[in-house]
């Protein structure tokens, strides 16, 4: 269903099974029972697609849509969202300032003299920094967001409608990582990242237990056949692993896990192909911004090193294609959204790649829209631009 792209696939070669708990049970039943506790929330819609599995010659094609989560247009509000909660929590407590607090507390305003005292941060490509902002106003938090030279105008002034100081920096988005880490360790901030380093994990983790409710709800909706494929979107690997892990806990035999990413940051495929968590180059220039990451999260790669099926790279243009395609279905889906469904139907259209990955017509796909058109000019502009 797409025009014939160029496309890399990188079966993995230590797909095995993981080799180390990343997330934990009992944090994610925690992050279930405070995040479907909030005001507001509603499971998103997992949206079945018979024609593109019919002309992908695939028994069925389903698509989680996040299109309109917690009204932010993405799955982020799960992870950085519930992360800043919980961090504020943690430090009433340990602060003494409130050990029983709730969220409820926080955004009733209950503890606001000291919150307004906890500044937290973090560096985005626009969708995290959006949730972390949101979060942080809603419990009566300061947040400053540092966003990097390839990011809109249009994100970053959705960010700053929900009261975040905006720092723009040169470079590309694990600059601005760096920016963040580096000022919050000067004027006692907390970092709310959604990717981890050595020795900064536990926020992370966090973050990902969050994401997982994203996974748990599309496999509550899924009826008939369990999936075979999942087809993910890749960046720094946090909700690729998130969702491993928790297709892992819901599905036996787990599905294939396919991680997909821009070519031109596709940071996760050449990790594979070195055996080891690795960094590229500067030049991420992809149209997929929210995936123009260079360097997988520490904890992502402890779970995708192992219990990722395969790698996939598609271009930029596989991915506007698949925006239109959607769209003409009533799904309103991003440049960084489609990947995952967009390498699917590369890689369905490859007798190569649909035997490297056992796609046949048995096979019963998963794959997740992560952002509805977060920048609405520019969704605008590439859906009509073929």
């Amino acid at each position: 269903m797409l025009r014939p792209h160029p496309f890399r696939v990188l079966p993995n070669p230590r797909a095995r099974g993981p080799g180390m708990t990343v997330l934990s049970s009992s944090g994610f039943r925690r992050a279930k029972a405070e995040i479907t506790s909030w005001s507001g929330y509603t499971p998103t819609p997992l949206r079945d697609l018979p024609d593109v599995a019919r002309s992908s010659g695939l028994a069925a094609v389903r698509l989680k849509d996040e299109a309109m989560r917690f009204g932010l247009q993405s799955f982020k509000a799960l992870g950085g969202a519930y992360a800043v909660g919980t961090l504020l929590l943690n430090e009433l407590a340990r602060t003494g300032a409130a050990s029983g607090a709730t969220t409820a507390d926080l955004e009733a305003g209950t503890h606001a003299p000291v919150t307004r005292c906890i500044t937290v941060t973090c560096a985005t490509d626009g969708n995290h920094g959006r949730a972390v902002a949101w979060a942080a106003q809603r419990f009566r938090a300061r947040c400053v967001i540092f966003i990097h030279a390839g990011v809109s105008q249009a994100r970053a002034e959705a960010i700053a409608r929900y009261g975040a100081e905006i720092r723009r920096v040169p470079g590309a988005y694990d600059d601005a990582v760096r920016d963040a880490a580096q000022e919050a360790d000067a004027h006692g901030w907390h970092v709310v990242s959604d990717t981890s380093w050595p020795g900064y994990t536990e926020i992370p983790r966090t973050i990902m237990q969050g994401y997982r409710l994203m996974a748990d709800e599309a496999a509550d909706q899924w009826t008939g056949d369990p999936p075979t494929h999942v087809f993910i979107q890749g960046g720094v690997g946090g909700v690729a692993a998130a969702v491993s892990i928790h297709m892992r806990a819901r599905f036996k035999p787990s599905p294939a896990l396919v991680v997909v990413e821009p070519d031109r940051a596709a940071c996760l495929l050449a990790s594979a192909q070195v055996g080891e968590r690795t960094a590229i180059g500067d030049d991420l220039d992809t149209i997929m911004a929210g995936l123009a990451c260079g360097e997988p999260s520490l904890l992502a790669w402890q779970e995708l090193d192992r219990a990722a099926a395969a790698f996939m790279a598609i271009p930029d243009e596989a991915a506007v294609e698949t925006m239109r395609l959607l769209a003409h279905r009533g799904i309103e889906s991003g440049e960084s959204g489609v990947a995952g469904i967009a390498g699917l139907l590369l890689a369905a259209s490859d007798p190569a790649a649909r035997a490297s990955l056992g796609l046949d017509g048995e096979s019963c796909v998963l794959a997740f829209s992560t952002e509805g058109g977060t920048d609405a000019a520019l969704y605008t502009r590439l859906v009509q631009s073929i």
